[in-house]
């Protein structure tokens, strides 16, 4: 199937030429543009006021950045709607035990599903998917998290993508243990030969474990 040139291509294209996994980047864009959508447009659509009553309000991730956004009353019409169902439970002396699930969340969930068949369907010899295909191998690669939910999503993903993910891993698992091994005392000469790159290579280990969901990154 061939990969049309839709916003998903533009916004991976653009992603891929910024530091870090391109899936991390758009969904912090996504999700921060999903907030802002909902404080500012859908605040009173009773549906979604449930939606986020159900959830206990947005996920500590997704709720910490709230005083940056520009609709101060929205955030308080959510907020309230929050503090009264822990009031109530506090003088009920009762646990707090929100039943649903961020709204940010299902969205991010969304996203993720929507760009891995996207990614999956980049496989044939088509112009589109060429482009997409050479931007991919020049940008930083999936994360962990991001490669897994793309297998799990699916056993038959381009080999090309398959590839270069593996080749990736592999290659900071060796500069991983070329770095703890210099690291030893009596090696600092050995070590001081090494690239800056692969001397914060944990750096780069840490945010390929868990994503780079900042996008200052």
């Amino acid at each position: 199937m061939a990969v049309e040139k839709h916003i998903n291509f533009f916004e991976l294209e653009k992603a891929c030429e910024k530091p870090g996994c391109p899936l991390c980047r758009i969904i912090a864009d996504r999700a921060e543009r999903y907030i802002d959508n909902m404080l500012f447009e859908h605040v009173a659509d009773r549906g979604f006021r449930a939606l986020h009553r159900s959830a206990g309000g947005f996920c500590a991730e997704h709720s910490k950045n709230l005083v940056s956004f520009r609709d101060g009353l929205a955030v308080a019409i959510l907020g309230r709607d929050i503090l009264e169902d822990r009031i109530d439970h506090f003088k009920k002396h009762k646990p707090w035990k929100p039943k649903g699930q961020c709204p940010v969340c299902i969205e991010r969930d969304r996203i993720e599903k929507e760009y891995c068949g996207f990614l999956i369907e980049a496989k044939d010899n088509s112009k589109e998917a060429e482009e997409l295909k050479r931007y991919f191998l020049a940008s930083a690669g999936l994360c962990a998290p991001h490669y897994a939910r793309l297998l799990q999503e699916s056993k038959n993903i381009p080999s090309w993508l398959k590839k270069f993910q593996e080749e990736k891993f592999s290659t900071l698992l060796e500069r991983t243990s070329q770095f703890i091994e210099l690291s030893a005392y009596g090696r600092q000469e050995e070590f001081a030969k090494l690239s800056e790159e692969d001397k914060i290579v944990w750096k780069e280990l840490a945010i390929a474990l868990r994503g780079n969901a900042d996008r200052n990154i």
